[in-house]
């Protein structure tokens, strides 16, 4: 039976001579008609679902509230059209803030030392799990939407329907945040120059197998070396083999730890995270929550010979394969640099900024040809020699709505209203057009990405096959995200400079990090921080004692550059599509 569009409350309200809940409706069947189509639900089905919202928000009508996330076109669009959105219907004012990525997290992290309110809910990246989990200072969205939150929980939330909901999830089995986006980081490549007969003859005659997606670093390099060095120039223009950034800043620190090492090849066998040693190179043994180290004396790999392998890589190809300007790009600047059209690959780029790439050539974007047809496609990174098959082969961003327990109640409700609205099935398709940043199992399975999918360059592929959940975040082996990642980027930099070699900064990095975790793991001792959950780190020891053991770092290979290996991309996508399930 279809829901009647007058709820009780707004027929109160009407006899009231008050006809806020009435208007409210209308407003949500004209942001229905005029805004959240494409949707996976019929237009009764939004209907009804918006009524929830008006019925559920009516308390809290009047209230204003903050939110904050980093600055990615879907949170723009939050920000701008959503939050609108959402006040016409419910009658909460929203102040959704844009931030970069690094001052959210600096944020999230002030607001949990110093327990003040600074906003109502925040968009953080899963990879916060460990520390939410951890620290339990993140409202458990499980506990909450099963007791003070029940009321403004929506019967049609779906969570089966999220596909990245299991890296939100603790070790507890308890849900800490709810999915808002997620992007993954895939192979970035310029097809129409990889078809090129011309290119093709002269890559096989060179190198002695095909030009394709490379499936390992060897060929990446490879086609690295051709496109800069060889080819160096297509239509007038100086094109490069490779794109990268290396500016000194807190954003070099995701470069590395959004799986650049896991590709190399550090970390055990394992998925969603190696166990016992993560993409990070911290270990933690299977079925503990107590990190025990991340360098290879005390059985970690963060200062291992995949870790260096790794480093150099980064640093000698930012330096002999991109443009002159990456080495001081940040990571907002390097993406959209891809429009230009002069780069041949890309070894990971964040899909997030593929809307950008599907803009038209009118607009700047030089990667789509004059009827806008994608001149461009993503496919899987390649992985490098220490890698087994088994491990971590990637990482996904999942930007969640997390509250933080010192939000004063009222305001958490709210604010969970809000990270439903944006989340809920009656907008998120659109939202998913507009930012490319899927979540619901139903949105991707959509008609309407079935017919844009062969504009989007594999992603609509890539979001319906099982690899989506083998792209996984940071895990829970990392004890507190905000703490230790600030160690990772002026390591990192250090290398960029010319200052350490990536050895030395590896070394330099793996102490701080260990020393760190021993002040978690005094505090934690002393007065249960982190929920006995900290760092009890293992003695250090002879690093020979770990080198190459079952479970341990992995030793030196006599050879970093095994034989080149391409896969063509219709074979890849192929089998992509066999793998789809229903």
């Amino acid at each position: 039976m279809r829901k009647p569009l007058m709820s009780a409350t707004a027929a109160i309200a009407l006899i009231a001579g008050a006809p806020a809940a009435f208007a409210d409706m209308a407003a949500a069947e004209k942001w229905i008609n005029d805004e959240f189509q494409p949707s996976a639900l019929s237009a009764d089905e939004q209907k009804a679902e918006m009524q929830w919202f008006i019925d559920a928000a009516a308390p809290f009508a009047g209230m204003e509230i903050n939110v904050l996330s980093e600055t990615i076109p879907t949170h723009t669009y939050e920000s701008t059209v959503l939050t609108k959105a959402f006040e016409e219907i419910t009658g909460i004012k929203v102040n959704h803030q844009l931030l970069g990525e690094g001052e959210v997290v600096q944020a999230v992290q002030t607001q949990m030392q110093t327990n003040r309110n600074l906003y109502d809910a925040y968009v953080n990246d899963s990879d916060l799990i460990g520390t939410h989990s951890r620290m339990q200072q993140a409202v458990n969205l499980t506990e909450f939407m099963a007791g003070a939150g029940k009321d403004v929980t929506s019967p049609t939330l779906d969570l089966d329907d999220f596909m990245g909901a299991s890296f939100t999830t603790g070790p507890d089995g308890n849900l800490y945040q709810l999915p808002d986006q997620q992007f993954v980081n895939l192979y970035w490549f310029r097809k129409d120059w990889f078809d090129n007969p011309d290119f093709q003859a002269r890559f096989k005659e060179k190198y002695g197998y095909d030009l394709g997606v490379p499936v390992n670093w060897s060929a990446y390099e490879d086609i690295a070396e051709f496109f800069t060095n060889d080819v160096k120039e297509i239509d007038g223009v100086r094109v490069y083999g490779h794109m990268d950034y290396g500016k000194r800043a807190p954003d070099l620190a995701w470069r590395m730890t959004d799986a650049w090492l896991s590709m190399a090849g550090v970390g055990s066998e394992g998925e969603p995270n190696g166990i016992p040693i993560d993409e990070w190179g911290i270990r933690m043994e299977k079925g503990s929550c107590n990190p025990q180290g991340a360098s290879v004396s005390r059985g970690g790999e963060a200062n291992g010979p995949a870790a260096v392998y790794a480093i150099a890589k980064w640093d000698e190809w930012l330096r002999k394969y991109a443009p002159p300007s990456a080495a001081s790009y940040d990571f907002y600047q390097s993406l959209p640099a891809l429009e230009q059209g002069n780069v041949a690959q890309q070894i990971f780029w964040y899909s997030a900024f593929g809307s950008g790439l599907v803009k038209p050539k009118s607009e700047g974007n030089n990667v789509v040809d004059d009827d806008g047809n994608l001149l461009w496609r993503m496919a899987p990174s390649p992985h490098g020699p220490y890698w087994k098959e088994g491990q971590k082969v990637g990482y996904q961003d999942v930007g969640s709505w997390t509250i933080l327990r010192s939000t004063p109640e009222d305001r958490a409700k709210a604010a969970w209203l809000y990270a439903q609205f944006v989340t809920s099935k009656t907008v998120d398709t659109k939202k998913s057009h507009v930012g490319l940043t899927f979540i619901r199992d139903s949105t991707v399975r959509d008609e309407s990405f079935t017919e844009r999918s062969p504009k989007l360059g594999g992603l609509v592929e890539f979001y319906r096959s099982p690899d989506r959940v083998r792209w996984s975040p940071t895990g829970i082996n990392v004890p507190d995200y905000p703490r230790l990642t600030q160690i990772w980027w002026q390591q990192i930099g250090d290398v960029n400079a010319g200052t350490f070699t990536a050895q030395e900064a590896m070394d330099r990095l793996a102490a701080e990090l260990d020393d760190t975790m021993a002040r978690m793991q005094e505090v934690d001792e002393q007065a249960n921080i982190y929920g006995g959950c900290g760092p009890r780190l293992n003695p250090e020891v002879d690093p020979a004692e770990w080198l190459g053991k079952p479970d341990g770092p992995k030793a030196k290979l006599d050879n970093e550059k095994p034989a080149g290996e391409t896969i063509s991309y219709d074979e890849m996508v192929k089998i992509w599509a066999e793998s789809t399930p229903n």
